[in-house]
Order: structure tokens, then sequence, then C-alpha cells
């Protein structure tokens, strides 16, 4: 018997909902969010780089963002290999947990169901980083098809900068949504300890990142308002 209880169920089916409240909170209704906002300033830029005679530093910034969703996307693959590893090792690793002063211990079933679950929000992460990696060369592709400042159509220069832009927004959101995933796998590893901790952490994860989205130092720096006067 798997052993999954009605407790366990209530538990997965909060994270489940929190998680899909928040991605349609923050992707559909997040005007204010963090996220939104930054949108805005990538807009900014490719206007900005399709009015600029060089455009290495645009370039530089690509690079770096590649490589730091290249990052992610080897992560992902990391803890996959690890979750695997896990489920290759349940006796193991459930002795391990029985000598926890907690004292909680799943069966062998809900045991693997639950690893197999994480293995799932890691590889759902993996595809997410990956294609946010190709989106990001589409944009770059687009800042280098981008007419130079000299060009007589500046309207079709303009065209361009905007599809460059609208490419480097839906990069950045699916690299969000694979960044999303690594936090709600912190939230979901609680339920290694038993339900309660898991909605415990399911709680904390979604306060934590609707604060970033909300009431953090980077969301205060993005709206920050400079005084006209000097000091």
């Amino acid at each position: 018997m798997i052993g999954f209880s009605t407790l366990d169920a209530i538990a997965l089916a909060i994270f489940a909902f929190a998680w899909g409240a928040y991605h349609f909170s923050i992707e559909r209704q997040g005007r204010m969010s963090l996220n939104h906002l930054m949108n805005g300033y990538r807009l900014k830029w490719m206007l900005e780089m399709a009015d600029r005679d060089q455009r290495m530093v645009d370039s530089s910034i690509m690079a770096t963002l590649q490589n730091g969703t290249a990052f992610f996307a080897s992560t992902s693959l990391l803890a996959m290999g690890g979750t695997i590893t896990v489920l290759r090792s349940t006796d193991d690793v459930q002795r391990i947990f029985s000598d926890l002063p907690l004292g909680l211990v799943a069966s062998r079933g809900l045991w693997e169901m639950k690893v197999i679950g994480l293995l799932l929000i890691f590889g759902y992460a993996f595809f997410k980083f990956s294609w946010a990696y190709r989106l990001f060369n589409y944009t770059a592709v687009l800042i280098g098809a981008t007419p130079p400042r000299s060009s007589p159509d500046s309207e079709q220069r303009r065209r361009v900068a905007l599809r460059a832009a609208q490419m480097n927004v839906v990069a950045g959101k699916h690299f969000t949504r694979g960044q999303r995933a690594f936090f709600f796998a912190i939230a979901y590893m609680g339920w290694f300890l038993g339900p309660y901790f898991f909605m415990g952490c399911t709680g904390a994860v979604l306060i934590v990142m609707w604060l970033r989205q909300y009431a953090s130092d980077a969301r205060a720096a993005v709206t920050l308002v400079e005084d006209a006067e000097e000091p």
C-alpha cells in the first residue's frame, strides 16, 4: 500500500493551489509586481538599443543572461540526478529518516511517490531554463537584426526592437517559471518530514516569494524616485 493519507492529499492540494494561484496572480494580475516592472525596463532597454550606434553593451548583457540561464539549466540536471540517486537508495534514506527526532517514516510506496514528484518539479525547471536559454538566443539574433541608427527606415528599426523586447520578456518569463519551480521544490521537500511540515513550508515559501515581488528592496530600487534637487 502507498499509505497516502487524507492529510497528505490536503497538503498536496494546498501546495498545487498555492503554486497555481501565485502563478496566476503574478503573470496575469501582478501589474505592480517586480516582474512586471522589470518587463517595462526590458522594453526600454530594447528601444535604447535601437538608437545606439555601438551595441557591444547589449551583447555583453545578453551573454550574461544566457550564462546565468545555462547555469540554472545545468543545476536542474544535477538536481534531477541527485533525486534519482535518492530514489535508488530508498531503503538507506528511509533508515536515516527513521533516526531523526521526528520519527516520521513513510511507507516505501509513498516515499517513492514523493521522490518522483520532486523529480518532476526539477524536470519542469530544466525545460523552462533550457527554453529560456533558447529564447535569449533568439533575442540576441533580433538585436543583431535591428537596423543601425543610421538606417533611414526608423519605423522598421522600431518594429524589430519591439520584437526583440517581446522576445526578451518571454525569455524572462520562462526563466522566472524555472526559478519558481526551484522555490516550490523547497516547499515540496517539507513533505518528506510529514504533511504538516509540507503545509508549513508551502506557506513560508509563498510568503517569501510574495514579499519579494511586492515589498522587497529590489522592488523599492526599481520604483525609486530621486529628488530633482541636489542635496
